[in-house]
């Protein structure tokens, strides 16, 4: 099992959930995006820059190939938010091989907001916005969200104290892993991906199996987008929590985080078999 985190994100917050998995018999492996976590810096200073997701996708298939080589047993890619959007990209890109056995897609940032505004008005903006400065410049203050107050970052993510204390856990013991907000770069390249996962015929050309766990009041990633793609998926699973999940349900509340995990092992039993 590979596991790749969300925007921003670093693989030493998923700890916990990789215990579950490894005590159901899985060998669990994770890795940082390159520009974020422990993998350096593209932008100015903390921001999280990138002008192209296609460099991720194709660091992905290396990353796979590589991971993969001399393993027995099916092969799972999970991935979170941002990661979500990679690994089925790199999915229906077919940039994966061998070719996973099962897809585990976390709250997957498959549109930005805001939802009511067409893709290509997103992109107006952003192109905008792009050449007006420099590209590595963030397109936000602070915080997950455009114009939200660090305060309340806590309630975009989760209703567990203990678990989003976590986090800045790390972040003392591991100052690398700190990362602002995301570039204009980042905006325009995000916006542009969108473009690709929804192209026609791209997510009905996906043939592995996809778990998805999403939120409908999710405020970072677009749930009408989740749900579009779980209907265009030729063989998906969705599983949607109302109010009591923000967007990391593997970091909820133990409520929410169990039934995810148990749908999630539901899943992978029925779709995939994996020796202990």
């Amino acid at each position: 099992m590979l596991f790749m985190a969300g925007r921003g994100d670093a693989y030493e917050k998923y700890l916990e959930s990789f215990e579950h998995w490894r005590l159901a018999g899985w060998q669990v492996s994770a890795a940082d995006w390159r520009g974020q976590g422990g993998s350096g810096r593209f932008g100015i200073g903390d921001v999280g820059h990138i002008d192209d997701f296609g460099t991720w996708v194709s660091d992905l298939g290396a990353l796979w190939a590589d991971w993969a080589e001399g393993r027995e047993g099916p092969l799972v890619l999970i991935g979170h938010s941002m990661g979500g959007h990679l690994v089925l990209r790199a999915v229906l890109e077919q940039a994966l091989a061998p070719r996973p056995a099962a897809l585990v897609l976390s709250a997957p940032m498959l549109d930005t907001f805001p939802e009511h505004l067409p893709l290509f008005a997103k992109r107006l903006v952003a192109n905008a916005m792009v050449r007006l400065g420099h590209p590595g410049r963030a397109a936000w203050k602070i915080s997950e969200k455009p114009g939200s107050r660090a305060s309340a970052r806590q309630s975009l993510l989760t209703h567990d104290r203990e678990r989003y204390a976590d986090e800045q856990f790390w972040r003392e013991a591991r100052p690398e892993l700190k990362l602002g907000p995301g570039s204009w770069g980042w905006v325009l390249a995000a916006i542009r991906s969108t473009g690709v996962l929804f192209a026609p015929g791209a997510l009905e050309s996906v043939d592995v199996p996809v778990m998805i766990v999403a939120t409908a009041v999710d405020k970072l990633v677009s749930p009408a987008a989740i749900r579009v793609a779980a209907k265009r998926l030729p063989d998906a699973e969705l599983l949607e929590f109302g109010d009591e999940a923000q967007h990391e349900i593997l970091r909820e509340v133990d409520p929410v985080r169990d039934k995810a995990l148990a749908a999630i092992d539901d899943f992978l039993a029925r779709r995939t078999t994996h020796k202990e």
